[in-house]
Formats: C-alpha cells, structure tokens, sequence
C-alpha cells in the first residue's frame, strides 16, 4: 500500500496543498484562495473539503494518508498546533490542530509557516539535512527559522526563530509588530523601497529619476538599477546587505550554523546579493563562526512549505532528526 503524506501551507491569500510521498517527492499540488473573512472561520473546513475531493480523485483512502502536515503564520503552541494569533488570516486564540483533526480524523502536525519551509529546504532543498541551519526568507516582511541538533527551534510561546523581529537600530523605523527597528523594516522587500523613497529626495541618478516619474519603486527595480551601475541604488543594495550580514553574525553566534539559507522575493537578487550578504557576514562574525558556515540561496520556492510540512508529520510519527 502506497503511503502519502498530506503538506498544506496555509498563507494571507492562498492556501497550498500537496500530496508528498516518503522520500518528499511531490505527488501532486494545488492551490484555494484563503477566505480570511469572519476570522478566518470556514479556512479549516475548505482546505478540508478540497482535500477530501483530491482524495477521492486520486483514490487514496484515509489508510494510506500518513497524517496532516501544516503550516500557518502567526505563533503557534507546536505540541498542540493552537494559534495564539495569526494577524493575517484573523485567527486569534484558535485551535487549529484539533479542528483539523476532528474533520479528518487523522494525525494533525502544526509549525509556524517559516520554520516547515526551514525543514522543507533543509530536506529536499539547499540544506542538505544539516542538524544546525538557519533559514532567512526575505519578502515584504522578514521570516525566518532555526534548526539545531536536528530540531527546530520554538522556544516557549513558539516565537524562537522570529528572526525579522531582532533589534536592529533603537532609532529606527516603525515595524508591524508595534516596536521600533526590527530587521525586516530594513532588510525587507517594503525596507528596500523605504530606503529608496528616501535616498531619491535629496539625489540625482537612475533610481531618483525613475521614482519622480512613476511616483513608486520596487525592491526588484532597485536591484536592477544596482546593477546597471546606479549609485544610489547601488548604496542601497550594499546597506541592506551590511544590515543583513551584522544580523546573521550574531544569529551565527549563537547558533554556530553550518549553513544559512536565503529565501524569498528579494533573494531572487542572486548571487551578487548573497556575495555582498558574504562580505558583511564575514566582517562582522567571529572568524570561527564564519569559516565554518556556508550561505546559500533556498532552492525550492513556493514548494518548501508544503514539503516541509510533509517532513515534520515524519519527524513527529517517525521521530526522525537530520542527522548530518
């Protein structure tokens, strides 16, 4: 008998499914819009249903389903898969392991999204299965996610590996989560523009001409006047790499990873980016910490959640470790 496991990535817009087999190939993926209308409250049972009928389709029964694997944002209990708050989906206090798993009757595993992509990419992706990496996804906010010895890191209230949210400037900018200078209002895709919309007002050059024709700019558009020789945006490029290097020394401190994966819209950038991210890394990091650490760009994009969900109903029911 054929045995899957089921990956769901639940985001702020779409929720992504799949089928996954042992060895973490996917079998089959798709995607439902996420009604986040009413707190979020008929979420559970549309995922639910689009499962039942891919079921179906595929003729599995529940027998050959290894349990239920998910990925959801906010800060999670991991050994319960309760939601103290997801803010973008409009959970709040919400058992989700429990409703999921009274509908399905099957094993219910729950993580923070960010920390099933850090076990997606550590299994089938860039990591390698190490037993010590860290995992940085940078898009309009900053995720991010820690394994070591084998295993994800969530500390007490499920908020270990928030790694957007580390202090980086007292003076500085307002982030979403309410305090001042976090990470990600810096290293962030909305960051990247910030600084952008603020170097154009008092400079000439590409990137000031283009925001005072278009009113607006994107953390891409920044990076491919980067490229084309720019200097502001060349600047831009380079602070937020600085940023972002000082960030990952001191993570890298702690955590002594052997390596450090770089995810999300504004890694697409590439290997330019991550070869400034190396730079700053290595100025700034204990000699020991950086000799021994390897960044690399993630490799398995949207895939990594539902993957990486695939995994943890593995490591909980098999109770299995990466092992390298």
């Amino acid at each position: 008998m054929n045995q899957i496991i089921i990956g769901v990535d639940v985001g702020g817009t779409t929720a992504k499914l799949g089928f996954i087999n042992n060895q973490g190939d996917i079998l089959r993926k798709w995607e439902i819009p996420t009604i986040t209308e009413n707190e979020g409250i008929q979420i559970v049972d549309d995922i639910w249903n689009s499962i039942e009928r891919q079921l179906s389709h595929d003729q599995y029964t529940n027998d050959q389903v290894l349990g239920i694997g998910v990925g959801a944002p906010g800060f999670i209990e991991d050994e319960t898969g309760f939601v103290y708050e997801a803010v973008n989906i409009g959970w709040k206090n919400y058992d989700l392991g429990n409703q999921l798993k009274q509908r399905s009757n099957l094993p219910v595993f729950v993580e923070n999204d960010a920390n099933i992509a850090v076990l997606g990419e550590n299994w089938k992706g860039a990591g390698n299965q190490a037993r010590n990496l860290v995992a940085i996804t940078l898009g309009t906010g900053v995720g991010g996610g820690i394994i070591t010895n084998g295993q994800i890191v969530n500390g007490e209230a499920g908020i270990g590996g928030e790694i957007g949210h580390i202090t980086i400037d007292i003076d500085g900018y307002t982030c979403n989560c309410g305090r001042i200078g976090c990470l990600e209002t810096i290293v962030s895709a909305t960051g990247i523009v910030r600084q952008a919309m603020e170097k154009a007002e008092n400079q000439s050059g590409l990137l000031a001409t283009y925001i005072s024709e278009h009113g607006s700019i994107t953390a891409k558009d920044v990076f491919q006047f980067a490229a084309a020789g720019d200097k502001s945006a060349r600047e831009i490029v380079k602070n937020t790499a600085d940023v972002l290097g000082m960030a990952i020394s001191n993570i890298g401190t702690i955590v002594n990873p052997a390596k450090v994966l770089i995810g999300g819209g504004v890694s697409k950038a590439g290997e330019a980016f991550l070869y400034d991210i190396r730079e700053s890394f290595d100025k700034y990091a204990l000699s020991r910490v950086s000799e021994n650490c390897e960044l690399k760009l993630a490799q398995l994009g949207n895939d990594a959640g539902i993957i990486g969900a695939a995994f943890l109903v593995k490591q909980k029911i098999e109770h299995i470790t990466f092992t390298n």
